[in-house]
């Protein structure tokens, strides 16, 4: 694996990585060891230190990211716009938790006892188990890898099976800046073999998952026998609310963006498009006809919007969803003639399979709605609460979505609130914990309270006289 990693990105060094840091298939146990062996060096590694090498992580990504996009083109068929976007994004995480390692702050209290002080510290939680989906193959890695490192953790690394080279990269990138060899772990393989071993061993204690709801609940259920602490970002099904007094072209603009990034292979994509009813119309005839000016082709043509390259699993899930819908009373204002081809259908009801499941890929419904109430109960009617989207120019309505919206984000006037800044996370089945923003480097550390009760010193000996 080696050789292979150093044949593709031409690197200097063949010995980047030492025997064992990357993992074939069956050695899952070997990389949990790695991680828990050098976990002890690397949380005592100071702070400063740490900042510093995160910091240049970023930095190579960044130098490398022309490659590091065609990786991406080549593994999962990602447009070369949304591969140079993800390399920023990725190099956006290191460069945040870098500024995060730094910002550990320990906090004392005075107890009302009077001669005793409490102190809560903060410190690692331990190895850490990271699992990965295909759809953001660089981001979704370093978002991980970013905090754990911060935190002061080692950790072994799942990554897609459709997706090694970008996890693998990332990992290069990790060990030329100057994290020590068993810190960052990445192990190709079978899933399942492998996130048993990392869920099944006590040496790992915590998991941080990103993929589908019901895999999530597999992975709560077991990792209760070792009561690991959790991150589980799920499933999504993105409501966007369109209200009359938006500013329509604005919501056009974002409203393609928040669908059709990644050609929908987003879980917080926008899968409903609720719009009310005096300005449906005229919404629907300029987001068709912003939909209409993408381009769809090669995914390594710098002018693609769209790639004519999908996942297997949206391939299937796609004609379901628009023959579901026109079936039952849906129109379709612009229909794909192959399912990476964007489709807009009109007219749909919450009951269609495209409103209710998750649909990750480039169709989307126009749901008209009269009240406000109406629209929040619908957009609320759903298991999953990960993001939503809402434009309005009132300033009260806003606030009310803030309210009553039931998701982890709320993008308002915003079709794309992703950033290194911003904690990440839904709320329902969408999962738990947050990533990125102020709390991402929470969910990788524990608490220590102590309470110190003051003592008097010692009586010094008394100098003996010299009589």
């Amino acid at each position: 694996m080696s050789y292979r990693m150093q044949s593709f990105f031409n690197l200097k060094k063949p010995d980047s990585f030492i025997e064992g840091e990357i993992a074939e298939n069956g050695s899952a146990e070997q990389a949990v060891e790695a991680a828990s062996q050098s976990f002890d060096r690397w949380k005592k590694t100071p702070p400063q230190e740490r900042s510093r090498i995160l910091r240049k992580v970023g930095d190579i990504m960044l130098d490398h990211r022309v490659r590091l996009a065609n990786i991406m083109t080549g593994e999962m068929g990602k447009t070369r716009k949304d591969g140079l976007a993800e390399v920023a994004y990725s190099s956006g995480f290191f460069h945040w938790f870098s500024g995060e390692a730094e910002r550990l702050y320990n906090s004392q209290l005075r107890s009302p006892d009077g001669d005793k002080t409490i102190h809560y510290l903060k410190a690692p939680v331990g190895p850490c188990g990271l699992i990965t989906p295909w759809n953001f193959p660089l981001a979704m890695p370093a978002r991980k890898i970013a905090a754990a490192l911060a935190a002061g953790c080692s950790l072994v690394l799942k990554p897609a099976a459709e997706c090694p080279m970008s996890a693998l990269f990332t990992a290069f990138a990790c060990r030329e800046a100057g994290i020590p060899p068993g810190v960052v772990n990445v192990i190709l393989g079978d899933a399942k073999t492998v996130g048993e071993t990392l869920l099944d061993s006590p040496k790992i204690k915590k998991i941080s998952f990103t993929g589908s709801t019901e895999v999530g609940i597999y992975l709560y259920e077991r990792s209760a026998k070792t009561l690991k602490k959790l991150s589980l970002e799920l499933g999504g099904n993105a409501p966007v609310i369109i209200f009359d007094d938006a500013d329509i072209d604005l919501a056009v603009e974002q409203a393609v963006i928040a669908k059709f990034r990644n050609n929908g292979q987003s879980c917080v994509a926008a899968n409903r498009i609720f719009v009310q009813e005096s300005v449906h119309d005229a919404f629907a005839e300029k987001f068709t006809a912003a939909v209409k000016k993408l381009k769809v082709g090669d995914p390594a043509d710098p002018e693609t919007d769209l790639t004519d390259t999908l996942h297997s699993s949206v391939l299937e899930k796609v004609p379901k969803h628009i023959e579901d819908a026109l079936k039952n009373g849906a129109k379709a204002l612009l229909k794909g003639s192959r399912p990476f081809e964007p489709t807009i259908l009109s007219e749909a009801a919450p009951e269609m399979l495209i409103c209710r499941e998750e649909t990750f890929g480039p169709a989307v419904p126009l749901i008209r709605f009269s009240e406000e109430s109406d629209a929040f109960g619908m957009a609320n009617d759903t298991p999953y609460g990960l993001a939503s989207y809402l434009f309005t120019q009132s300033l009260k309505r806003a606030r009310r979505a803030m309210d009553e919206l039931q998701f982890g984000i709320i993008g308002i006037n915003d079709g794309l609130p992703s950033s290194p800044s911003l904690s990440f996370g839904g709320v329902k089945k969408s999962g738990l914990g947050r990533e990125g923003g102020p709390a991402g480097i929470d969910e990788y550390l524990v608490e220590k309270c102590v309470s110190l009760r003051s003592w008097q010193a010692e009586p010094q000996p008394q100098a003996q006289s010299g009589r």
